[in-house]
């Protein structure tokens, strides 16, 4: 099966129903703000020091704002060895209008 690099929200969100890890690599303050229920929260910059605390066996969405810092954190964890991982393309801002209106917007 071939993960793409990018998926919409709406791909995003079926995924998460079907057990996917939303992976939130937005800073504290954002999260504070809104975030998606069930997600995990990882700051970017805290990222390789946590990959080992990551499963490998499931799929993995990374979401920041709109999708610049996921979208780095996506390759990165593809070049270290994570087959299943992709970047939800516009970010928490696209989730918060196409999926969940009730999130604050930022």
């Amino acid at each position: 099966m071939d993960i793409p690099l990018e998926t919409d929200v709406a791909t995003a969100a079926q995924k998460l129903g079907d057990g996917a890890l939303l992976l939130d690599v937005r800073e504290p303050f954002e999260v504070q703000i809104c975030a998606v229920t069930g997600s995990r929260h990882i700051p970017m910059r805290q990222i390789p020091e946590n990959v080992s605390s990551l499963p490998r066996d499931q799929p993995i969405l990374v979401i920041c704002h709109h999708g610049g810092r996921s979208l780095r954190v996506t390759q990165f964890l593809r070049a270290n060895g994570f087959a299943q991982v992709t970047n939800v393309a516009g970010g928490i801002d696209a989730w918060a209008e196409q999926i969940d209106p009730g999130l604050a917007r930022y």
